[in-house]
């Protein structure tokens, strides 16, 4: 049942691509409704949810506005980012540079550290060479946004949708296999967004977890 009094609902669970748009949520201070769908129960797969994404993945935002069902977090966050005029450079250059990153976020990123947590975090000992491969993999993305970071406090000029779409990523390095300590730029980075009121509201909604040291 979508709330009449809300334009938004999220249909979510905590998971670094839930936890996105959250926090994106939560940094525009915009009200809305949560619909909790336990990956955990497979409720990702009903035919109801299904109707909403077929390819049955959380994230979904629905916006009353225009009658849609949004898929894809990194497309939801520039939904965001466009309709609400925020968080994102205006810049034809700067945005062209905020769309590598984005996409850097959807296309390494999420994928290669979600395996990272399939292998090394849910199914340790069983699967040696993708355990190393995608420890080693993880520690190269890592020394990518270090070099990036240098002598910069954010991804982009300041703070933006590509900072919200990386931070729920690396606040998992604990099941990475990663020491953060070795990425001083990187750590820096993530302590400073980790800071953020908004950030914690929207990556704890369902009360404090592993996270924000």
């Amino acid at each position: 049942m979508i709330d009449s009094q809300k334009r938004f609902s999220l249909y979510y669970w905590p998971t670094p691509n839930g936890r996105k748009i959250s926090i994106m949520l939560a940094e525009l201070d915009i009200e809305y409704e949560l619909i909790p769908v336990n990956i955990g129960t497979d409720e990702q797969l009903t035919s109801s949810f299904i109707q909403k994404n077929l390819n049955h993945k959380i994230p979904v935002l629905y916006d009353q506005k225009i009658d849609a069902y949004l898929m894809e977090s990194a497309y939801i966050l520039l939904y965001l980012s466009d309709e609400f005029k925020a968080l994102a450079p205006e810049h034809p250059t700067a945005r062209m540079e905020m769309m590598q990153w984005l996409f850097f976020q959807a296309a390494h990123i999420g994928p290669m550290l979600g395996q990272n947590h399939h292998f090394n975090f849910y199914n340790k000992g069983k699967a040696p060479y993708a355990e190393e491969r995608y420890i080693n993999e993880t520690n190269r993305l890592y020394s990518v946004l270090e070099k990036r970071l240098e002598g910069r406090a954010f991804i982009l000029d300041s703070y933006s949708i590509v900072d919200i779409a990386m931070w729920p990523w690396i606040a998992r390095y604990p099941r990475q296999s990663i020491d953060l300590s070795k990425y001083k730029n990187v750590k820096s980075w993530y302590e400073t967004i980790a800071s953020r009121k908004a950030v914690q509201r929207g990556y704890n909604i369902f009360g404090p977890s592993e996270l924000i040291p």
